[in-house]
């Protein structure tokens, strides 16, 4: 057989590849763009906030769909703002509230959320032991690392990318992890969220969900 047919199947795939692959996300934490969101200015985004009605939505909401913000890393919230005005993220809600900020709102909404204190814990629902094990330990035969490794051991988030888990709405992380694992939602670096869902039951996920909405500050 001429070798030239065994080549031509893996140079077509190479070639289409950079049309299918996109980026998770299109923020690239420079030292500039870091001391931006470091500097934010908290009075005005407390004031944007209160004019785009943000708080009607993200505090003290009972709306399953709409995290609590307070406490957030304000890092990882610009880099969601961000996802959501380039459409990295999908949520035509979300789109259409982004579109209009610049990158300084976008730090400044970031950092008034990241200084507030964060929500409060709520009492798991159910059996949690499933979900310890694996925010402990992981899951070696699937090869699933401890959701401590990257979220710290009470939930509290991480660096600029992992955000915090800790007192977050139940239904809200169910819903992601679901759409993580469905692939719904793909703003995860290296599709490391994507991979870890994948691996998980319905049940896990419920578990997972119920045991850091109950994790306190």
């Amino acid at each position: 057989m001429d070798k030239r047919l065994l080549i031509l199947p893996a140079l077509l795939a190479t070639l289409a590849a950079p049309a299918q692959a996109e980026p998770s996300s299109r923020v690239a934490w420079t030292p500039e763009t870091l001391a931006l969101v470091k500097a934010g200015n908290t009075g005005h985004g407390q004031e944007l906030a209160k004019n785009l009605g943000c708080d009607g939505c993200h505090t003290g909401s009972t709306m399953p769909d709409a995290p609590h913000l307070a406490g957030q890393l304000a890092t990882y919230l610009y880099r969601q703002l961000h996802d959501y005005k380039d459409r990295s993220r999908a949520n035509d809600t979300m789109e259409a509230m982004a579109a209009g900020l610049s990158e300084q709102d976008m730090a400044d909404l970031s950092a008034w959320y990241g200084k507030q204190e964060a929500s409060a814990a709520t009492p798991a629902q159910g059996a949690v032991e499933a979900a310890q094990r694996l925010a402990s330990q992981g899951d070696k035969q699937r090869l699933v690392p401890a959701c401590a490794a990257c979220h710290g051991g009470g939930g509290q988030g991480q660096a600029q990318d992992v955000p915090r888990l800790a007192g977050q709405k139940p239904a809200y992380l169910a819903a992601t992890l679901q759409a993580y694992k469905k692939g719904q939602r793909h703003n995860d670096v290296y599709q490391r969220m994507r991979a870890i869902a994948a691996t998980l039951s319905d049940e896990e996920i419920h578990q997972l969900a119920e045991y850091y909405a109950a994790q306190g500050h």
